[in-house]
């Protein structure tokens, strides 16, 4: 259901928290370092640069966004393979498990954390990023949408099954597995241009698995309806739309 070329469209804001978590993970001599929900390996390619004596090893479920990582491939040295989040083990013990605005999309994935830790070498490092914007109009408005007499027959409350907890929340559990831990949150407020940037940005993200249920017709029905809420929820401002948007960072130290 991933369009990378829908996805990178606002790939500047969208890679800034990449760079904000990167920074702090301080692994120094890594010898294997994964990526979890690697999408288009554009960002992962930058953690190859990071640790350049590293195997690097990216991996999605999405055939269309390996396809695309492919491009940025070096064999035994950056690679890209088929897994998902919520099953994927290691062939080895990993030194630094890195995942950028992935991990919401598994259903009860605080409980996947210790599964994940139990992957890492000794002194590893486990450090992923999450929104915690489901508050937010984008969010409450496509919910409420596809509830309404219109839709629920067709979306219903499956269609979207996106979540996170607060920073404290992870602290909590990692640090009781006996990790240090730093776990903090950032809004951003990101000054998009064009028409309807909003609807654009939820295009490549919370949007996909609704469109995925809709045909042509109702996908361009569903649109505008939604598209006009947004609008109003987010106006254009002379220099821009702003949306604004939370994170939640966790980097975990287990040494």
């Amino acid at each position: 259901m991933w369009d990378p070329t829908q996805y990178a469209r606002y790939a500047d804001e969208r890679s800034r928290p990449f760079h904000d978590l990167l920074a702090r993970v301080g692994a120094e001599e890594p010898r294997l370092v994964v990526d979890l929900g690697c999408g288009p390996g554009d960002l992962t390619a930058l953690l190859a640069t990071r640790w350049p004596s590293a195997r690097v090893v990216g991996v999605d479920s999405s055939p269309a966004m390996l396809g695309r990582a492919a491009d940025h491939a070096a064999p035994g040295r950056l690679d890209f393979v088929a897994g998902d989040i919520a099953s994927w083990r290691p062939e080895a013990a990993v030194d630094v498990l890195f995942s950028n605005a992935a991990l919401q999309w598994v259903d009860g994935h605080l409980d996947l954390l210790g599964p994940l830790a139990s992957t890492l070498a000794p002194g590893g490092w486990l450090a992923f990023q999450v929104p915690g914007n489901f508050g937010a109009p984008s969010h409450t408005l496509l919910a409420d949408l596809r509830r309404s007499a219109r839709w629920r027959d067709q979306l219903g409350d499956g269609a979207v099954r996106l979540g996170s907890h607060d920073p404290a929340v992870y602290l909590d559990r990692l640090a009781r597995l006996g990790a240090r831990v730093d776990a903090w949150e950032t809004t951003y407020l990101h000054v998009l241009s064009g028409d309807d940037p909003v609807l654009e940005w939820v295009k490549g993200t919370a949007l996909r698995p609704v469109l995925a249920q809709l045909d042509e017709a109702d996908a361009g029905e569903f649109l505008a309806e939604y598209g006009a809420l947004l609008r109003e929820a987010y106006p254009r401002r002379d220099y821009g739309t702003v949306l604004e948007f939370r994170r939640i960072f966790v980097v975990a130290h287990f040494g």
